[in-house]
């Protein structure tokens, strides 16, 4: 299974010792943090020594005493059985939350031995409480790990000529294979990008078994839910997250506290939110009121809606079947509009250094679904299922805030305007060469 993270990883390996730090991968459980790993190591290192915080109870002290390396090295390869060769060797600690001044044991691999490839990856870095362990702020780096992009499910399918094509731009070729394209986005808006769900979708081809899969990793996201949130919160918490696919089906997709629960009001459930945002199950775009640079000056924090981290997963707490998704009957229709959002959402979110929010006027009733501000440019992109001749809410958006581009995505073919884009939901992710190329 091809990651596109491979890449950076590489740019990591082959960085300079001294400027090199190790690294952390972040990412909500099961988006294939430790597989990516293990798979890296494998093919550009001559080992791998792992160290799995969690399995060996004896190891989880390694870093209380001190921080002598040359000690700390001596204990792994005891317990691993493997010989740690500077520059030849990756070094990974898995669930490092659980070892004692983990965190802070990589400032010391970065300051006293930068010769060493040293990697690490944990669930729930971002909310579980690290009693006395300070982070290593400025000695390490992180690479942040999503589901898998629709580009990433069409390789795991075999389909790298359609992904070769996309990546051409080229208008005429990708309109001709649309239909192609469509039916593989159906499939990925059930199947989703969760690793472990493809893997089972490319072995048996089976919609049953996948949704088996996705369920068994809900009960893993529900079972943290009992586990590591504060006690008040966990109740809240799982009204919330079963609420989300809800939400997102109306037609006014802003998220409303009082369609969680009768009554309920911002802070009875922000905590709940900051949670689950914290630990990667969520993903909170906000509103903005006008279209001016930097969109984060104009940000309103009290508005916003709320994603799950995988549309597969999102489906799964719907209870969407696939045949209502192959068929397009009306169950599926009510909940088209948030999977298109959900599906432009995860793609956006790969793209480096973007700011995604929507806008929606203090005055007038308009909805731009996304405005992002990319390579320096802000981009008004419209999300829907079928083409809207109106775009009204573009054009409102347009008339007050000039911009070069454009962006209508849906299932029609893709064709390059003056200003505005039609761009196939399927190839959200050219986004970025769209507008670093200003192609029309």
């Amino acid at each position: 299974m091809y990651r596109q993270a491979f890449v950076q990883l590489q740019q990591w390996k082959n960085t300079p010792d001294e400027q090199r730090k190790p690294l952390i991968i972040e990412g909500a459980r099961q988006v294939g943090k430790t597989w990516l790993a293990r798979e890296f190591g494998k093919l550009e290192f001559s080992n791998v020594v792992e160290v799995n915080f969690e399995d060996v109870e004896q190891i989880k002290g390694l870093f209380e005493a001190d921080f002598d390396i040359d000690r700390i090295l001596l204990a792994i390869q005891s317990l691993s059985g493997k010989k740690i060769i500077p520059r030849k060797t990756l070094l990974f600690f898995d669930e490092i939350q659980h070892a004692r001044r983990g965190l802070l044991a990589l400032k010391y691999f970065k300051d006293k031995a930068p010769q060493y490839h040293v990697m690490a990856a944990g669930s729930l870095l971002g909310v579980i409480d690290h009693k006395d362990d300070s982070f290593p702020v400025g000695k390490v780096d992180f690479l942040y790990i999503r589901p898998l992009s629709f580009e990433e499910f069409l390789l795991a399918l075999g389909k790298e000529g359609l992904v070769d094509m996309l990546r051409t731009r080229d208008t005429v070729s990708i309109n001709a294979f649309a239909s192609q394209y469509a039916d593989l986005l159906r499939q990925y808006f059930y199947i989703g990008g969760m690793p472990e769900v493809v893997k089972t979708f490319v072995l048996k081809k089976d919609y049953q078994a996948v949704r088996k899969v996705q369920l068994s990793i809900l009960r893993s996201y529900e079972h943290d839910f009992s586990k590591h949130p504060p006690k008040e919160i966990v109740k809240r918490m799982q009204i919330l997250w079963d609420s989300i696919p809800g939400q997102l089906a109306k037609e006014n997709r802003k998220f409303v506290f009082s369609a969680v629960k009768s009554g309920a009001r911002a802070r009875d459930f922000e905590t709940a939110i900051q949670w689950l945002c914290d630990a990667g199950m969520t993903h909170k775009v906000t509103r903005i009121n006008k279209g001016e640079l930097p969109l984060s000056g104009f940000e309103d924090t009290e508005a916003f809606k709320l994603f799950i981290l995988d549309i597969g997963l999102m489906g799964a707490i719907a209870g969407l079947t696939a045949e209502s998704l192959i068929n397009g009957n009306e169950f599926f229709a009510q909940y088209k509009g948030a999977l298109v959002e959900q599906f432009v959402l995860q793609e956006l979110l790969l793209m480096p250094e973007i700011q995604i929010h929507y806008w929606t006027p203090d005055v007038g009733v308009a909805e731009v679904d996304f405005v992002v501000q990319l390579n320096g440019e802000i981009v008004p992109i419209e999300a829907k299922a079928g083409r809207n001749l109106q775009a009204k809410s573009l054009k409102e958006f347009s008339k007050r805030y000039p911009v070069k581009h454009i962006i209508r995505t849906s299932m029609e073919p893709m064709l390059y305007g003056e200003t505005v884009i039609e761009l196939p939901i399927y190839a959200i992710s050219l986004l970025p060469q769209i507008i670093l190329t200003n192609d029309r």
